[in-house]
């Protein structure tokens, strides 16, 4: 062989190792990749209980229970499935029903998802609450609608 030959057999052997490598990687990552997945996906691949996964969907109305010790009782659903689910620990500010959510966590033998995370998605149209007072103060929030800002020299911030 010559000194081509072995350079060339070595990159396209590096090449095979590395593209091999990446299909690994990827086909272990498939269902991962996902940042949530929806009650009706849930029902749609059938996940085996003790699988860890992220849960998302809207708080359904009427089924928050809350009980001792920090426990609460709600169903996540999107709109046509609805999964129960179990947590305990403090709940997010923004949490309530008709909320979008996601929590992580696993579903146990009896159906229900019991999450050791909960997290409250808000709207594009969120204000922290000090900024909109600061804005109501200078007359330039208006509740209804957002508003563009404009400094004194008349461009758009």
């Amino acid at each position: 062989m010559t000194r081509k030959q072995r350079r060339l057999t070595l990159i396209g052997g590096a090449l095979a190792v590395l593209a091999v490598a990446a299909f690994l990687v990827l086909n272990a990552l498939r269902d991962s990749i996902v940042f949530f997945s929806t009650p009706s996906s849930i029902a749609e691949k059938h996940i085996a209980p003790g699988q860890r996964f992220r849960l998302g969907g809207l708080v359904r109305e009427g089924s928050i229970v809350r009980g001792d010790n920090l426990n609460v009782k709600f169903d996540v659903t999107d709109g046509s499935a609805t999964v129960p689910v179990k947590y305990q620990g403090v709940l997010p500010d923004l949490f309530r029903e008709g909320q979008g959510i996601i929590s992580e966590g696993a579903i146990g033998p009896d159906g229900v998802f019991k999450a050791d995370t909960v997290l409250a998605k808000h709207d594009e149209t969120y204000m922290p609450k000090a900024v909109a007072d600061e804005l109501k103060k200078k007359g330039l929030w208006n509740e209804g609608a957002p508003k563009k800002i404009s400094d004194t020299k008349g461009a758009t911030q």
